[in-house]
């Protein structure tokens, strides 16, 4: 039986959001919700930037075609999520949050740590360029895992959260869940061993969760409206969990464990059904449709 997973085309979808209305506080009354949800818009751009270098790199290593259609979906749907969380951030400076510097670390984190140190032609490459790619899957996990709560958390909607927000994360999370397996796939194909897949999954969670406290923690602390009153917890996150607002932390580590499994697959953790219908749904996926 064809697994439905491998069995998609991850097609891009040139989505477009208004950002003229967004309130500095879009989830009303909830500020450190808003923020750390605002945390995925600095991180994401350079991140999937990022993704996109490495699955380039990886390419030329790649003998499975259906695997190679696979990957060139899949850096396509990359580049539109940056672009459209990258648009966000005009709109961040004019409310009056200073996102700049975080902005630089991302560019630094990204650009400047996680790259090859070798030349193509180095024998040390194709290992460098597998170390990376294992990262990439770990943090695709990650981010198929936020996107399968995402869809699934009516909450938001009873919030009153800024609707072209709520499709924005809907329908990049739909397309997270979408192309779940493709990062470890090429993975597996690089490297089927299990040593490398659990090292760099507790490094990057771990290193993932840092980048998110460490964007929102920054935003509180420069939001003009809260002036300091107001910091970032981690009870408060945990609160706003209970009432399916953010993720839960406990739900994070399950994930982990998941992937930690030695005969684990994506295709075994998340359900495409409702990331597809979401996508079927959308109000910015189906305007991209009719162009």
């Amino acid at each position: 039986m064809t697994n439905p997973h491998t069995a998609l085309r991850h097609l891009p979808r040139d989505v477009r959001f208004d950002w003229s209305d967004l309130p500095l506080h879009w989830v009303p009354n909830e500020p450190q919700v808003t923020h750390t949800l605002n945390t995925l818009h600095l991180l994401l751009p350079e991140g999937e930037r990022w993704f996109c270098r490495v699955f380039q790199q990886a390419l030329p290593m790649v003998t499975d075609e259906r695997l190679r259609e696979r990957l060139h979906g899949f850096i396509g749907q990359e580049v539109i999520h940056a672009r459209a969380h990258e648009e966000v951030h005009g709109r961040l400076r004019d409310l009056g949050l200073d996102i700049d510097p975080y902005l630089r670390q991302m560019e630094w984190h990204f650009r400047k740590i996680l790259t090859p140190r070798d030349e193509p032609t180095s024998p040390r490459y194709r290992e460098q360029v597998t170390e990376l790619a294992a990262i990439v899957a770990a943090a695709e996990h990650f981010t198929a895992h936020l996107g399968a709560w995402v869809l699934d958390t009516p909450a938001l909607d009873s919030a009153g959260t800024h609707p072209a927000m709520l499709d924005l994360l809907r329908w990049h999370g739909a397309e997270e869940v979408e192309h779940s397996s493709v990062a470890f796939d090429l993975l597996t194909h690089l490297d089927p061993g299990y040593a490398r897949r659990l090292r760099t999954a507790a490094l990057t969670e771990v290193n993932v969760l840092w980048l998110l406290t460490r964007g929102a923690r920054y935003l509180m602390s420069i939001d003009p409206q809260l002036r300091g009153s107001v910091r970032f917890s981690l009870r408060a996150h945990q609160n706003a969990a209970r009432r399916g607002l953010l993720w839960p932390l406990a739900s994070l580590g399950g994930s982990a464990l998941r992937y930690a499994r030695p005969k684990y697959h994506p295709s075994l953790d998340f359900d495409l059904r409702p990331a597809l219908a979401y996508l079927a749904r959308s109000p910015a996926a189906r305007a991209a449709d009719r162009l």
